[in-house]
């Protein structure tokens, strides 16, 4: 990446655990001034070493050219500091309210006339049984608010009758009780799992648009527990009859709800039609880094333009992107004891010096050593590009196996979903 070819401008990054440090750091190396706040306690190592970190993202406002809020829940100060006339990348109250609240989510998707799943919202497990038993389907457990930060709560029943969705909620009350919140079950319809994603600068939607395949289960071929994700593979696109579908009607009420940033929309897609699932009005993670591999022009530069209002044509790469989490204990559980066992302070080691296509998770830096820190285990994401899907996976493979992270674990099959789906999307015209 060539510096900078502007003056170089000041970046403070607001974030919620630190996710956003490859994207800081990576504008840092073009050239800018970057300063990064973290709000979680226990994340706070992330990034030391990397890049400047302060205490208190406020007094840094005056500082700052731009201002860059990583996660949901940020809207209402992004809307107060638009209004105070600086320039934010990030969220609205309105945007938040999209994400956070399932309900207000899907009564948003029928209020701009877009198909749903039929789903009901519980605040009691006894509830939700007793629904199941009478209802039988199979079905998604999906909850709501600050509990879907906990991705491995998340269950995808397989079960027609419906009986392990009864003996998951049956484990959730004894385990939770009351304290779980609110939570949808949402009817399940098999298809082909896809998200359309895009960047909207307080107008309109930018060009080109991301199309995003996750991959959330812990192990190769869909098995084990949901994490909040190992990997995925990307392309970008023009024109896509699924954003035609979905967030392209939403453009009008973004704009009314002074939305700057990145909208992502996760849909079911079957010869029946388009399903939206729910939306992340914010960066997502690991995609913002895999999209980063397939862009081919300076970040700074692309969210200053894109956070001041610009009309632009974002330059990507053809072909495909693909990247994987290399994770350590107690990844995806929560587990002090196991972390600071097996895992804190552990040293990222390089057998060659090119760190292209390594992007910094949850690390901290010390005498130029990358060592991990936090508390949840994500240590690195790894990406490939390439303009066939194989060509992309085989550079992240050779790029993984480039480095050394003990006791890391990943999954090998990121992108190898894409030969089948690829078929369907076809098929049914929504590629």
């Amino acid at each position: 990446m060539k510096k900078h070819e502007y003056a170089p401008k000041n970046f403070l990054f607001i974030s919620r655990w630190g996710e956003i440090l490859d994207i800081a750091y990576a504008i840092q190396n073009e050239g800018n001034n970057v300063k990064l706040y973290i709000e979680d306690k226990t994340s706070r190592e992330i990034g030391n070493g990397f890049v400047k970190k302060v205490k208190d993202w406020k007094k840094q406002i005056d500082w700052a050219d731009i201002l860059i809020f990583d996660y949901t829940g940020f809207g209402k100060e992004c809307e107060e500091l638009r209004a105070a006339g600086k320039i934010v990348f990030g969220g609205s109250t309105y945007t938040d309210l999209l994400e956070l609240d399932r309900n207000f989510g899907q009564n948003e998707l029928k209020k701009h006339k877009i198909k749903t799943l039929p789903f009901k919202e519980f605040l009691s497990f006894q509830d939700a049984i007793a629904y199941v038993e009478k209802n039988p389907d199979a079905y998604v457990i999906k909850p709501s608010g600050e509990t879907q930060e906990l991705k491995q709560l998340l269950f995808v029943g397989s079960d027609d009758e419906g009986h392990d969705v009864i003996r998951v909620l049956k484990a959730y009350d004894k385990s939770w009780g009351d304290d779980f919140g609110n939570f949808q079950l949402q009817k399940k319809v098999k298809g082909v799992e896809i998200s359309v994603s895009a960047f909207f600068n307080g107008t309109e939607f930018l060009r080109p648009i991301n199309i995003t395949f996750e991959h959330k289960k812990l192990f190769p071929k869909e098995l084990g527990v949901s994490t909040g994700e190992m990997g995925s593979s990307m392309f970008w696109a023009n024109r896509s009859p699924i954003f035609d579908a979905t967030l392209k009607k939403f453009e009008p009420t973004l704009l009314k709800n002074n939305f700057v940033g990145h909208i992502d929309i996760n849909c079911i897609v079957n010869g029946n039609g388009i399903y939206p699932l729910e939306f992340t009005s914010r960066f997502g993670y690991p995609q913002v880094f895999i999209q980063r591999a397939g862009i081919t022009e300076p970040m700074g530069d692309m969210f200053y333009k894109i956070a001041s209002g610009q009309s632009f044509v974002i330059n990507t790469k053809k072909g495909f992107q693909v990247g994987a989490f290399i994770v350590v204990p107690p990844f995806p559980y929560d587990d002090k004891k196991t972390f600071e066992l097996f895992s804190k302070d552990a040293v990222v080691v390089f057998k060659k010096d090119k760190k292209e296509g390594i992007h910094p998770m949850h690390l901290k830096k010390i005498n130029d050593e990358w060592l991990i820190t936090g508390n949840v285990g994500i240590a690195l994401l790894v990406t490939g590009t390439g303009i066939t899907m194989k060509d992309a996976q085989k550079m992240m493979n050779n790029r993984i196996h480039s480095v050394i992270v003990n006791n890391g674990y990943y999954r090998t099959d990121i992108g190898d979903r894409w030969l089948e789906d690829s078929d369907r999307l076809w098929s049914w015209g929504l590629l």
